[in-house]
């Protein structure tokens, strides 16, 4: 395989460090139990390592993946704990809609900036890095990144998503200033996240899943289905 498991995501490090991440795992306010809460590990580390390897075939280039970070968060708590992971940098997001079976979300990659001339070496891109050129390389990545997600994750519980297209949420934007945008949808929401980096590249991503609220009483009995 040309992916590599790596031990923890840069964002759980940095949900452990703050009282968040002891508000997220209290009996009080989690709303997931150890046992589901590894459940979902298990089945998106399957699917996110599929996803993983996938990019790895196209890039040609060995991909560094840790084990998902799964946690309820408000999307204040996500924004905060995203901020710290990209260092407050300017960072461009593709986001993809789903839905099947009782459960919608979305898919999020972003991507920091300083990530895409590397990009384009490994996808033999030879022409100049213009504008238009670099929102088709965000869009391959990011369809090649979910869509091997989700695929991953419905195959697995037996039942098919429906996927929209790409969007461009933004490029060279505040993580505070994306999630803004995303207010307006939802206040909380089921998120697994994990990074993605290149060996030996200067490519850095995150991927996430957001499930909405009501999601997540249908998705729990999928994954305890799966795990008895």
């Amino acid at each position: 395989t040309l992916f590599r498991s790596v031990a923890k995501s840069v964002l759980e490090s940095v949900l452990e460090s703050k009282e968040v991440y002891k508000k997220l795992t209290s009996n009080e306010v989690s709303e997931l139990s150890d046992e589901i809460r590894d459940g979902y590990k298990e089945i998106v580390n399957v699917a996110m390592g599929q996803a993983a390897d996938a990019l790895a075939r196209v890039l040609g280039a060995f991909v560094l993946m840790p084990i998902p970070n799964v946690n309820m968060l408000e999307v204040s708590e996500l924004t905060m704990a995203l901020n710290e992971v990209s260092e407050k940098q300017s960072v461009s997001a593709v986001c993809q809609g789903f839905i099947g079976a009782g459960v919608a979300g979305e898919a999020l990659i972003l991507f920091s900036q300083s990530s895409m001339l590397d990009i384009a070496e490994l996808m033999n891109f030879k022409s100049e890095l213009t504008k238009q050129a670099e929102l088709e390389l965000l869009m391959d990545i990011s369809s090649i990144l979910s869509g091997a997600c989700l695929q991953g994750i419905s195959r697995q519980l037996d039942f098919k998503f429906t996927q929209s297209h790409p969007v461009i949420l933004g490029r060279h934007i505040k993580i505070e200033d994306l999630f803004k945008r995303c207010e307006k949808r939802w206040k909380k929401t089921l998120t697994i996240e994990t990074s993605i980096s290149i060996e030996g590249r200067n490519i850095n991503c995150q991927l996430l899943l957001l499930f909405t609220e009501d999601s997540i009483p249908r998705l729990n009995e999928f994954v305890s289905y799966l795990i008895e």
